[in-house]
């Protein structure tokens, strides 16, 4: 018999780190009607949750609440051994750093009762590394949520060499209860699978500024306007499937791979991000954004998602 819960049967989540990530989880955990325990060792670290939690709030309830759902399930806690105990699950979102994952794992290890999985939103660390020399290092695994997560259904999940592959499982089919899409990435690589994906096309995007193809303003509409809408709906490999026309993927292959390969051997290059590419860059972005904030931005960003979400529920 399975040590850990049933996936369906989790009411309560601890979230360790409430920075960006951690916030927008806490945001997502309250709108599906689950208690949450939440803890940061930072300062005013409580006004800044609460702060991003309302300003959340309507956009989850847009996207639409659980029965249950409610900001007063919240409890922020003084100590990290406040959230451990009496929660059944923790996602842990502490800052990107291996030293100061492991560090907290070893914590965790020793004050969270063993049938409690530990997931880890890291964008790109490895878990073999950060589960090393813990006594039950079966259950920590990585649920890496795409930002922000309160609206992105995407959570990557991947276990380390010590995981149990009882835990994957669970921990996507948790994910998958509560309304994400939860995929499994069969081996560790930095980054994961969406990181890398979009890391290979940020290095041609920053090439194309760099080696003057084109602006950065262009560089953005060239996939915004073109084959980012079509990823809006389906991925690569379906796309290429399309673009062989009733032959499909078959045909797309036959008659177009061999000069995709061609191109791939211009592709060899890395950028060099030097500070005169960086001004570059920034100025680039600067100039499109045209006066807009980081939050005017995000807002932006967020009402489309809102819209986009909609859409593609009511097209499934």
């Amino acid at each position: 018999m399975s040590r850990y819960k049933k996936a369906n049967s989790i009411k309560s989540v601890g979230i360790v780190g409430t920075g960006t990530i951690g916030a927008s989880w806490t945001s997502y955990f309250l709108a599906k009607g689950f208690k949450v325990k939440a803890w940061d060792p930072g300062d005013n670290w409580e006004v800044k949750l609460e702060e991003f939690i309302d300003n959340a709030w309507p956009d989850l309830e847009k996207l639409g609440f659980s029965d249950e759902a409610s900001k007063s399930n919240l409890s922020l806690c003084d100590d990290l051994g406040e959230v451990a105990n009496e929660v059944d699950f923790i996602q842990e979102s502490a800052p990107e750093q291996l030293g100061v994952k492991q560090d907290l794992f070893k914590v965790l290890d020793k004050i969270t009762p063993a049938s409690v999985i530990i997931s880890s939103s890291t964008s790109g660390l490895i878990m073999s590394e950060m589960q090393s020399n813990l006594s039950t290092s079966e259950r920590f695994v990585v649920g890496h949520p795409f930002n922000p997560p309160h609206l992105i259904p995407l959570v990557e999940v991947v276990g380390g060499k010590m995981t149990a592959s009882e835990v994957v499982n669970w921990t996507i089919d948790f994910y998958n209860t509560i309304g994400k899409h939860a995929i499994k990435i069969n081996k560790e690589v930095p980054g994961h699978l969406a990181n890398r994906l979009q890391a290979a096309l940020w290095r041609e995007a920053v090439l194309a500024v760099q080696n003057g193809l084109a602006s950065v303003a262009d560089v953005n509409a060239a996939v915004a306007q073109g084959p980012g809408l079509r990823w809006a709906l389906m991925g690569p490999h379906m796309v290429m499937h399309l673009a062989g026309g009733k032959g499909g993927l078959e045909k797309m292959l036959t008659h177009f791979a061999p000069g995709i390969e061609d191109w791939w051997q211009t592709m060899m290059e890395n950028p060099d991000m030097d500070q005169q590419l960086h001004k570059l860059l920034v100025d680039g972005i600067e100039a499109e954004a045209d006066n807009k904030s980081i939050g005017e931005l995000e807002e932006e960003r967020d009402a489309r998602l809102i819209k986009l979400l909609g859409m593609l529920r009511e097209t499934s």
